[in-house]
């Protein structure tokens, strides 16, 4: 390679000094372009008083994704943008946007007319800037950050600055507008049916006044209707009346025991009696004279009896103040007693009234709900109308991003970097270079070249040729013979070489288009095709053969010979029959020819009888290869054994016979009826055809 490239180094040096020469003059000729880069960041800018009421007390921490950043990409890149810019710009008439202010050429105006070009002046200004606008603006998203990066691309340095940090302003101020279209239309939605709700507020609440006064259920004290205050009042007399009733029945009952006791003096009220408490003075005195004047009188005694009469007659009253008492108290008790009667009554009638009132009062509970429900929206409505009236006012509803870099004017030019630019295109036409010469060597190493023939190791004067391929159907015919191959000049060499698919192996002295012709007519379905070179005798065709026909093969696809050694001869290189019996792996036995393309496997260190008892193994094996390779070439190396021909020819596509003998010879018959008896599908015999000496053709 490094030879064929010392040999042509003209075809590389010449294309890498006229690249580099060009692409010196490109960096210095093109126009330069600047870039203008501005920097925006995402974030949630509603704070404590520009946030609604109902939401000032929540986290309003929003966070912002991919698909969110995304979406504000497309947002900046959009056509309102993209038009307000161009105004702000004045890229209408800037020769390097607008197309219509330039002169149209010859050719354009050729397919203007054929209708291949639009023209611009059919168009609207706006519209004929947008195409070039957007080849010079860059919005994306920087890593998987918040921030939004905008560059814009323009020959004049201060264009691209005020181009990127415009584009900024035009997003801020377009989400700004937004938040304020969107406050506005809720102020406008919400002033539109505050006047509807405050009517239905107020004939809500009047419903329930009216149905109030019209039920009854006027409010007393606290949160209770009147009606059921009355009954509570009624229930605390009655049971106030009760209690008076019970108080003077136990007095009566008591008084009379005292009285049936001879008493009365004990009773309270009796005892508290002014005349009672004279006449008990009175009665003592007298009891006190009786004892005096018994202690010289009689109890016969007039005085005695007069005494005891008058003390009778004291005992008399005291007795009857006592009854007086007790009817005082029983009167007492009959006069509650009738007061707890009324008392009830009046409660059973105020409770028909409160159960009335009651179930009107559910009525009106609902006709309050509803008022209540009207008013609290109609305070909710004016609360956000006057919140959105708030945000629609100046610098009330500031936009969600900010600039966080605005774009300076560029010093140097984005584009063309020079040096970059004349390296990479040096560097790569020198490498397309070096590797189209590589490429001609290596596509050229297969190609057709003039042979001589070698003379093969066989008895002296034997004449070879090109081997040839052919089906054998019976011994002695002579349709095997391919058309022999004829030295002539290397100017017929090319034509020669066209008449053969394959080319010819370098350095052989075998032709194998023709079997190569054959055997790829075989047909296979996606896999590689398998194939066993085997020979008549212990002459070296089949080895010559079989390694001849898998370096050709190697040339057009991959390909592997190996080795089989029918007579047990093991070596002590791992091969095929270890491969095989498992003790070793594909990458050990697998070797590449030297200065060829073509793969090896050897014919390892155990004896074939290990192969011939494993011919599942066997199949495992060859499967693998024709996985890996185009072509699977098995090559006896010495004589055939039948049972190794029995176990390989059916699992091969074609049993490749070499042989010279001639097709009548009984060795040749037998080893290609011993092939077809072995079950093999295909069955070709290659021989080599005599050619004339080159001095004979020349004579």
């Amino acid at each position: 390679m490094l030879r064929s490239m010392r040999t042509h180094w003209r075809y590389i040096a010449i294309p890498t000094i006229l690249v580099f020469i060009a692409a010196t003059i490109f960096v210095n000729v093109v126009s330069p372009r600047y870039t203008g880069e501005a920097k925006l960041i995402l974030q949630t800018a509603d704070s404590y008083y520009t946030r609604p009421g109902q939401d000032r007390g929540a986290d309003q921490t929003q966070l912002i994704d991919e698909q969110a950043v995304a979406s504000q990409v497309q947002v900046v890149m959009s056509r309102d943008i993209a038009r307000e810019a161009i105004r702000r710009l004045e890229l209408v008439g800037n020769p390097e946007f607008d197309p219509g202010v330039r002169d149209v050429g010859l050719l354009r105006g050729l397919m203007m007319m054929l209708g291949l070009a639009k023209d611009p002046s059919v168009r609207a200004p706006e519209d004929r800037v947008l195409e070039k606008y957007y080849d010079a603006l860059l919005v994306y998203p920087v890593g998987k950050s918040r921030i939004v990066s905008i560059e814009f691309r323009s020959k004049d340095p201060d264009l691209a600055a005020k181009a990127a940090n415009t584009i900024a302003e035009l997003y801020l101020a377009q989400q700004e507008d937004a938040k304020k279209d969107l406050a506005r239309s809720a102020s406008t939605w919400l002033g539109q049916n505050i006047d509807a709700l405050r009517t239905r507020v107020a004939d809500a609440e009047a419903k329930v006044e009216a149905f109030r006064a019209r039920t009854g259920l006027l409010m007393g004290s606290g949160t209770n209707t009147l009606s059921a205050q009355q009954l509570s009042e009624l229930s605390a007399q009655l049971a106030q009346a009760r209690t008076a009733q019970s108080d003077a029945q136990a007095k009566a009952q008591l008084v009379r025991d005292l009285i049936r006791d001879g008493r009365a003096f004990e009773i309270p009220d009796v005892a508290n009696n002014e005349l009672i408490r004279r006449l008990i003075e009175q009665r003592i005195n007298l009891r006190a004279q009786l004892a005096l004047e018994l202690r010289t009188l009689m109890p016969q005694h007039p005085r005695i009896k007069e005494l005891n009469a008058q003390l009778q007659d004291l005992e008399g009253q005291i007795r009857g103040a006592a009854e007086r008492t007790a009817r005082t108290l029983e009167n007492d008790s009959r006069i509650a007693g009738g007061r707890v009667q009324a008392l009830q009554a009046a409660i059973d009638e105020q409770k028909q009234v409160v159960v009335q009132a009651n179930e009107n009062e559910v009525q009106l509970r609902a006709l309050e709900r509803e008022a209540r429900t009207q008013r609290e929206q109609l305070e909710s409505y004016l609360t956000r109308y006057r919140e959105a009236t708030a945000r629609d006012a100046e610098n009330a509803a500031p936009p969600d991003a900010r600039i966080v870099s605005r774009a300076v004017v560029p010093q140097n030019p984005s584009f063309p970097k020079k040096l970059p630019i004349v390296a990479i295109t040096t560097f790569a036409t020198l490498m397309l270079s070096a590797g189209a010469i590589v490429a001609r060597e290596l596509l050229g190493s297969g190609a057709p070249r003039p042979m001589v023939p070698v003379p093969a190791p066989a008895p002296a004067g034997a004449p070879v040729g090109p081997a040839g391929s052919g089906p054998l159907d019976r011994p002695g015919t002579s349709d095997i013979r391919p058309e022999p191959l004829r030295p002539g000049t290397p100017d017929a060499a090319p034509a020669r070489a066209e008449a053969l698919p394959p080319p010819p192996l370098r350095g052989s002295r075998y032709d194998f288009g023709n079997l190569i012709e054959r055997l790829e007519r075989i047909k296979v379905e996606d896999r590689a095709r398998r194939l066993l070179v085997t020979g008549v005798d212990r002459g070296p065709e089949a080895v010559d053969v079989g390694r001849g026909l898998a370096l050709t093969l190697a040339g057009i696809g991959r390909t592997i010979l190996v080795e089989i050694d029918p007579d047990e001869q093991v070596s002590a290189e791992k091969g095929f029959t270890d491969l095989v019996a498992g003790e070793v792996s594909f990458a050990d036995v697998i070797g590449r020819e030297p200065g060829s393309k073509l793969h090896r496997i050897p014919v390892g260190t155990l004896k074939y009888d290990t192969v011939a008892a494993e011919p599942e193994a066997l199949d495992v094996t060859l499967s693998a290869l024709e996985k890996t390779y185009d072509w699977v070439v098995c090559v006896f190396r010495v004589n055939v054994r039948t049972d190794l021909v029995r176990l390989f020819a059916p699992r091969v596509d074609a049993v490749v016979i070499a042989s010279n003998l001639e097709p009548a010879s009984q060795d040749l018959v037998r080893t290609y009826e011993e092939a077809r008896e072995a079950g093999a599908s295909d069955v070709m015999v290659a021989r080599e055809q005599a050619v004339p000496e080159m001095g004979e053709e020349a004579a």
